[in-house]
């Protein structure tokens, strides 16, 4: 957890704003650390966004679970083709 503040203190989060909003936004912003502790949050938590926005306050609850959806849709897809 301390890595990632570290990441978003030096000014990487200004290059995560600019893909806020639009539709192009894709789930490649999350860092593997992010990534890794949004999955364990929500085997804990379900679908409690605000909950897990919470332990990455760097991160907007709209965010995580715009997230959380293309990774669904993006791992269906992926199994489905196969």
């Amino acid at each position: 957890m301390e890595k990632l503040e570290q990441v978003f203190s030096e000014g990487e989060a200004d290059s995560l704003d600019s893909g806020r909003g639009s539709m192009e936004w894709n789930y490649s912003h999350i860092s593997a650390d992010e990534e890794d502790l949004i999955i364990r949050l929500h085997k804990l938590l379900g679908d409690r966004w605000t909950l897990i926005a919470g332990r990455l306050p760097w991160r907007t609850k709209e965010e995580i679970e715009k997230y959380w959806k293309l990774r669904s849709y993006s791992i269906d897809s992926s199994e489905s083709s196969d």
